[in-house]
């Protein structure tokens, strides 16, 4: 393989400005299935800010120490007791700072071609670092590569601590603060000495709920591993889907063509009339309304199904990460720091999803979530304590599809000082065939992008299938 033209340019540990004083906190048992599973790789891209590099490069640093005191499990480690329990120490040993270079890299090399090149998982550290090492390696490390003419900002974030809700409010809260004290600097004439005492969206760290659990999960000596092939060759591309032509998918799925007839409609109008109108009749039955979201899931499942050239009678496997916190009763706090999330499967015979219709997939999907409350999130509580083990991530049978991620975390709020970011990447982390993670657009509401990530000859069939492409907007 030829060398990477990305040099580093330093290395530095960040720690938290003020001492923690927030006490152990006990994996839950949405956490530590993730221990064998990569840490996440997110970041975003940026045009290159009025500043000099150094001096961002400071600014960053500085910003980071003080969102750290607002999050100190992300400073702190790992730790097993002598009961097997696995605990975060928040002990402020702090992060992982890289900042590195390539001036030979454009932003038009990462966003213009079809498929995401693969250095853009050189923007971002702990490369397939499984998140049990979390015991002796820190649980965040944060990248800034500078590019000829922008900059890419990279997390990778223990995943066994994190979720993605955990995980945007750590990023949005380290720009938040970073604006703050660009403009404090401004109005102080470079005289900064004003910390942050105050962010939006404080993270709850309380440990009570259902989730905390006196099951323990055993490990294999030396740590558990990814249950996944991390060489295989993977293609892997962002499609694009404006609000527009989700508009036009969910009417289509819910039989609501009506509203798109000439061409002629109002997308808020109708956006407004689907998401306010749970049921709608059909030879006086009650139908569930189908979600933008689901809408779009079943398309790819119908797409992915078809190039796969699946068995007929063979069954497929739609799974979907959702979030738990308002799921429960009690309900946990939107914010609450952790994993608190749940893998849904939806299960179908390759025959069905090809032949049965958008509309009867979008079903199967709706069910699954909708069915999904409080009794059936302790179910599958009380479940894993019966067989404690590590989430078996990847695809198996060849038929499964894994959606990860969601179009409602704000990925493009993270402004730091100089401007919204141009796009949202992922590092390699956690991706095998049919992985997928969705992502809301750039352009506004009702926008999404999903990063496919599939068998090279399965990402050639989506792309050459009209019935999925005729949605994409890229």
């Amino acid at each position: 393989m030829p060398s990477s033209p990305l040099i580093v340019i330093s290395k530095s540990t960040v720690y938290p400005d003020r001492k923690s004083n927030l006490e152990d906190l006990k994996l839950s048992v949405s956490d530590l299935p993730m221990l064998s599973c990569h840490y996440i790789q997110k970041g975003c891209l940026f045009t290159r800010p009025p500043v000099p590099m150094g001096s961002l490069i400071s600014l960053l640093k500085q910003s980071l120490s003080e969102t750290l005191s607002f999050f100190p499990p992300l400073a702190g480690r790992l730790y097993t007791d002598q009961n097997d329990y696995v605990y975060i120490t928040c002990n402020d040993a702090g992060v992982e700072f890289h900042h590195c270079k390539c001036s030979t890299w454009f932003i038009r090399d990462i966003i213009g071609p079809v498929h995401v090149p693969e250095f853009v998982k050189e923007f971002f550290s702990f490369d397939k670092t499984v998140s049990y090492q979390g015991h002796h390696e820190p649980i965040l490390a944060v990248q800034v590569t500078e590019l000829a003419d922008g900059v890419f900002i990279g997390c990778s974030v223990n995943h066994a601590v994190t979720d993605g809700t955990s995980f945007w409010n750590f990023l949005n809260t380290f720009a938040e603060i970073c604006k703050k004290i660009t403009n404090n600097i401004n109005n102080n004439n470079n005289n900064n000495t004003q910390r942050v005492e105050k962010i939006a969206r404080q993270p709850d760290f309380s440990r009570d709920s259902a989730l905390i659990s006196s099951a323990i999960l055993r490990v294999p000596e030396g740590g558990p591993k990814v249950t996944f092939n991390e060489n295989e060759p993977l293609g892997e591309r962002i499609f694009s889907f404006s609000r527009e032509a989700i508009v036009e998918l969910k009417a289509k799925v819910n039989k609501k063509e009506e509203f798109l007839s000439n061409g002629d409609f109002n997308t808020v109008e109708i956006l407004g009339k689907l998401s306010n109108d749970k049921y709608y009749t059909e030879n006086g039955k009650n139908l569930t309304e189908i979600s933008s979201f689901q809408s779009l899931c079943a398309l790819l499942w119908q797409a992915v199904t078809r190039a796969r050239k699946l068995p007929y009678s063979k069954t497929t496997t739609f799974r979907m990460a959702v979030n738990c916190r308002l799921r429960m009763n009690p309900k946990l706090d939107p914010l609450y720091f952790g994993n608190a999330i749940q893998s849904i499967p939806t299960y179908a015979s390759a025959g069905d999803v090809t032949s049965r219709g958008l509309r009867w997939c979008a079903e199967q999907l709706n069910e699954s979530v909708k069915a999904h409350n409080d009794e059936t999130v302790r179910h599958f509580v009380r479940n894993w304590e019966a067989d404690p083990r590590c989430f078996p991530l990847g695809n198996f049978d060849g038929a499964s599809m894994t959606m990860g991620s969601s179009p409602r975390f704000p990925m493009y709020d993270n402004d730091f000082g100089w401007g919204r970011p141009l796009a949202v990447r992922s590092g390699g982390a956690n991706k095998f065939d049919g992985k997928i993670s969705a992502f809301p657009g750039r352009e506004g509401i009702g926008s999404v992008d999903l990063e496919v990530v599939l068998a090279p000859e399965t990402m050639a069939g989506i792309e050459s299938d009209v019935e999925f492409m005729q949605y994409v907007t890229n």
